[in-house]
């Protein structure tokens, strides 16, 4: 194992297939044991929360139950985006029996694409997944973004559109024509060629991780069009894979009042590169074979 510093990790990366006899898949006792030692695990799970009291306690339940049936070396960091209610005391309840489980804090209420930055720069594992707190995409989906870096992707993310029978329960039709507008915007002002970018659950290598996540600027709705335009200026591997997806009431995101500063969010990306913000003394090296 590689040491667990941030930056002397940058060149190094998965080789295993996310299958049954994985090295990465191990047994619960196993897994308790990697609780005690200090070795980095071979994933970590991100969650935003904001005010998710309602429905975190049964995310938290469904993500630990299986995570422990499939073995998985993995850590889960809850990333508190300054909630007002209950959030961080679930998680802390949660925590006390699951020394996989950690709270991180922000500094106040930051937005999404800080609360995911913030648990990306703290997580140790080698493959690192951030997700919904509400799980639109069941966490066996999972699966499927773990197989893809293992397989040689830098990032896989989940789309809804790639095979759209996959959603079981679809967004209403003004949220659709909404996402397929910002889509069209983003492959005209960004070049960004995929069919969905704002499915919240995509997974990256620590490489990857590495070099998209200092460098994001963004913090709020619209930080998945920079995280892509990141990978795509690295020539980062990306692959888009089909998931199982439902949307679920209570989400925050309005298309009124969300969709203009989204809007200026992708047309901030465009300037932060023309001004260099983007800007790394090497681009992130290939895994040695």
């Amino acid at each position: 194992m590689a040491t667990t510093t941030w930056m002397s990790r940058l060149e190094t990366t998965t080789g295993e297939r996310v299958i049954a006899k994985d090295p990465n898949l191990v047994s619960c006792s196993q897994a308790r044991d990697r609780m005690n030692d200090t070795r980095p695990p071979a994933y970590s799970i991100i969650i935003p929360a904001y005010n998710e009291s309602t429905r975190l306690a049964a995310s938290l339940e469904k993500i630990l139950s299986y995570a422990t049936i499939r073995g998985w070396d993995a850590e889960i960091l809850v990333v508190n985006d300054g909630s007002s209610d209950s959030t961080p005391e679930i998680v802390r309840t949660y925590s006390e029996k699951n020394p996989r489980l950690k709270l991180l804090e922000n500094p106040g209420n930051r937005g999404k694409g800080y609360s995911v930055r913030n648990g990306m720069l703290h997580a140790q594992g080698e493959i690192l997944l951030f997700s919904d707190a509400d799980l639109s995409s069941p966490i066996e989906e999972a699966e499927k973004l773990f197989a893809a870096v293992a397989m040689g992707a830098d990032v896989a993310i989940g789309s809804r559109w790639l095979q759209s029978h996959l959603q079981t329960q679809r967004q209403p039709l003004y949220r659709q024509l909404f996402g397929r507008l910002f889509n069209l915007l983003l492959r005209i002002t960004l070049g960004l060629q995929f069919k969905d970018t704002q499915c919240g659950f995509k997974a990256f290598n620590r490489r990857a991780a590495e070099a998209i996540f200092p460098l994001q600027q963004i913090e709020r709705w619209g930080f998945d069009p920079e995280l892509l335009y990141l990978a795509k200026r690295f020539r980062l591997k990306v692959v888009e894979v089909p998931v199982t997806w439902a949307h679920r009431e209570g989400t925050r995101i309005s298309p009124l009042r969300d969709g203009g500063k989204m809007f200026l969010e992708m047309l901030a990306v465009r300037w932060n590169a023309m001004r260099g913000k983007y800007a790394i003394s090497r681009p992130p090296q290939p895994p040695s074979s």
